[in-house]
């Protein structure tokens, strides 16, 4: 019998029935609902992060454009210092290594 809000998947000559209990880890029909939600506003917020990204890209590309047009190098060692610093101060140690990440992210893209 067919369970609401249940996936039915075929492995191998097995049917299994795959509950949001069963997606979620959650023990009651309503913490997998909370969970589901708050997973949904996670996969939107990880949508804007994203976007945000590729638009802090596409500026990073300007002003490196800028500078090397300028006789300049294309990265400045002493402003992604900055950067590392606010991303330290604003997410501790782990902000470093998503600092780290973003620059590596908008580095040589001209």
């Amino acid at each position: 019998m067919p369970v609401p809000g249940a996936a039915t998947l075929r492995r191998g000559d097995t049917d299994m029935t795959v509950t949001a209990a069963d997606k979620t880890g959650a023990h009651t029909p309503e913490a997998a609902d909370v969970i589901t939600g708050a997973r949904e506003r996670i996969d939107a917020l990880d949508d804007r992060i994203i976007g945000l990204i590729q638009e802090r890209m596409a500026v990073s590309a300007v002003i490196q454009e800028a500078r090397i047009t300028s006789g300049g190098r294309r990265v400045n060692l002493s402003r992604e210092m900055e950067v590392l610093d606010h991303y330290r101060q604003a997410l501790g140690k782990p902000g470093t290594a998503l600092a780290m990440t973003t620059l590596e992210l908008c580095r040589g893209r001209v």
